[in-house]
């Protein structure tokens, strides 16, 4: 009886980051790749699999093959179960959809937690005609890539997160009402560098950093806006032009993303799981 193999093939994306897949469904939701997937995702910090058309449920079967399917702030579960979030711009399909448009700018998810999601997973069921593409950008790599004077000054640094200043970028003047609303969320401080337990630093940046704890207000932008810049090169970087059933996955540890504008009455609607966070900001 003739052997049945099944589609494996792995390319880069970019020098630095991102891994494409080409492969079938019955392989990944085997769980029999897991493995591989998981050390590419923290190797190369985005994986693509091009036009796989996972169906919902497909898409949350194959993310319990990777980790801990993640329930953050009523996502992701319905009634008690497991389900895709609705990533789109339309009121009537996500009542929230104005929170996400803190999404456009560079970021990290979950900066108000201690402990991160590890990766979102996110497949493409309907697409803007024209922009909607995300970028990524390694934030283990720009790090490594840093002078060894500026890792030294940089090392120990700590900075303040809020939820509210990524919404400002967006809506710069707010209500009252909206702006309490947001800061209603708190603060969080972490450490600039992130030194992970596998032993690799990273850089923790993104439109929820308020300031550098230490420094006056002009000397923290100024640092912190040098850092994303240097960590947002084209070298760093890759963009993801979206495709019909594309499906990608990213490291939320060792990324910073954005989606690239659109226009909000397009229709454009991504399917969003996560998995949950297995390693605290250190």
């Amino acid at each position: 009886m003739a052997t049945v193999t099944s589609t494996w093939d792995v390319s880069d994306a970019a020098e630095k980051i991102g891994t494409v897949i080409r492969t079938d469904k019955d392989t990944l939701l085997s769980g029999a790749r897991a493995s591989d997937i998981r050390e590419l995702m923290e190797a190369r910090g985005v994986i693509v699999f091009p036009q796989i058309n996972l169906s919902d449920e497909e898409q949350i079967a194959f993310t319990h093959t990777l980790g801990t399917f993640a329930h953050e702030d009523g996502e992701g579960s319905k009634e008690g179960k497991d389900a895709v979030y609705p990533i789109t711009m339309d009121e009537s399909v996500n009542p929230i959809a104005s929170y996400l448009k803190g999404a456009f700018f560079w970021h990290i998810d979950g900066t108000m937690s201690d402990k991160p999601i590890l990766a979102s997973i996110m497949s493409a069921r309907a697409l803007a005609q024209e922009g909607g593409e995300t970028d990524f950008c390694n934030t283990y790599a720009s790090y490594d890539a840093l002078p060894e004077d500026e890792k030294a000054a940089i090392a120990d640094l700590q900075v303040v997160h809020a939820m509210w200043r990524s919404q400002l970028y967006w809506k710069p003047e707010p209500s009252f009402g909206e702006l309490d609303a947001w800061m209603a969320r708190g603060s969080n401080t972490l450490p600039l560098v992130w030194k992970h337990r596998s032993g690799r630093k990273s850089l923790v940046l993104g439109a929820t950093a308020l300031q550098v704890e230490g420094l006056d207000i002009v000397e923290s932008e100024k640092l912190l806006v040098r850092l994303r810049t240097w960590a947002t090169q084209p070298q760093f970087c890759y963009r993801h032009t979206w495709s019909l059933g594309d499906m990608v996955i990213w490291d939320n540890t060792g990324t910073m993303h954005r989606a690239l504008p659109y226009d909000h009455k397009s229709g454009r609607l991504m399917m969003r799981t996560k998995l949950e966070g297995e390693e605290a900001f250190g």
